[in-house]
């Protein structure tokens, strides 16, 4: 009888140490580690030029930041208020866009626009990212007045963007802003790490 006793006990607590380790990898140790490449993944080098297909419109020529964000992933939400303090410090200085990822349609452009506080050119689709090279959100790109890409890479090496010494989407912000010519960081600002794509099914707006 005790025997049984201990078995019983010891499935359960297998079953809670379980459920506790899935729930932990569910919610934050797989957004720690790399996004996996996708099938047939076309690399978009630093100095190429990206083609918007008329999809945002600059502003004399201006260089551009693209948001690329999805509101159904932890870490887009974890981003917003950085990506927020981004567009008030440098919005006259550069073209802001939100890239949104989702393959829900139940997101429209005044819930974006809620999410952020602000009213910005949104866009919905997953064509510039292809022509970025970008497959999982969230994700930075800084495109020159020339439509050359400058950065595409990651917020902060921290999931929840609060490490100062790894503000690598500011950090290259600043670089383009005193002319430097390639802003050089380690793996963990240009390896995407975060959620992967969908494939969205919205169309733009």
């Amino acid at each position: 009888m005790i025997s049984f006793k201990k078995y019983i006990i010891g499935f359960w607590l297998l079953i809670i140490l379980s459920t506790i380790g899935y729930l932990f990898w569910d919610n934050e140790w797989k957004y720690n580690l790399p996004t996996p490449l996708p099938t047939n993944y076309h690399n978009v080098k630093v100095g190429d030029i990206v083609n918007l297909n008329g999809k945002i419109e600059k502003k004399n020529g201006r260089p551009v930041f693209l948001h690329f964000f999805n509101p159904g992933c932890p870490c887009s939400r974890f981003n917003i208020p950085q990506f927020v303090s981004l567009v008030r410090h440098y919005k006259d200085q550069f073209d802001f866009s939100i890239v949104v990822m989702n393959d829900d349609n139940k997101y429209t452009l005044e819930d974006i626009q809620d999410k952020f506080g602000f009213d910005i050119p949104i866009i919905f689709g997953k064509e510039i990212a292809d022509s970025c090279g970008v497959y999982s959100t969230p994700q930075a790109v800084i495109l020159d007045s020339d439509n050359k890409l400058y950065y595409r890479g990651n917020y902060n090496k921290s999931r929840y963007c609060t490490l100062k010494s790894s503000n690598y989407a500011q950090m290259a912000i600043d670089s383009f802003l005193v002319h430097c010519a390639k802003p050089v960081f380690s793996e963990s600002a240009t390896k995407s790490y975060g959620c992967q794509l969908p494939n969205c099914k919205k169309t733009d707006l």
